[in-house]
């Protein structure tokens, strides 16, 4: 299976008063990840909307860890697009996630149908 990879860096700011990385941080790590696979794609910004996001943590992350993302895609279909992703922290899994994107006309506020040239290129990162 095919799977995109993104290194995180890793802030002070990400911390929380116990020392580890705060559980909304994963969040943002897990957009990055899919912004930057989406951005190895070839595919523009602004026509998805996020739909679902699921979170499930599995150990604590700490400052000066080494965090990576990989994305990939689990399904693909008539409007959306459902990835998977795993956040690692020193080759171990520290959070497991699934996001449901839609693909989306801003203009008339409609889901739309995923065009072919696009899930050609999902198809082929799908697991």
């Amino acid at each position: 299976m095919r799977r995109h990879s993104t290194e995180i860096q890793v802030r002070f700011a990400d911390t929380d008063a116990l020392g580890h990385i705060n559980n909304a941080v994963y969040a943002t790590y897990a957009e990055l990840g899919r912004v930057e696979f989406m951005r190895g794609l070839g595919v523009k910004p602004g026509g998805f909307i996020l739909a679902r996001l699921a979170l499930d943590y599995r150990r604590q992350v700490r400052l000066g860890e080494r965090v990576t993302v990989e994305t990939w895609v689990e399904r693909i279909g008539n409007t959306s697009l459902t990835m998977r992703q795993v956040v690692l922290a020193g080759g171990e899994v520290a959070a497991e996630v699934e996001a449901v994107a839609v693909t989306f006309d801003y203009q008339t506020n409609r889901p739309v149908r995923v065009p072919q040239e696009m899930r050609e290129l999902f198809e082929s990162w799908q697991g």
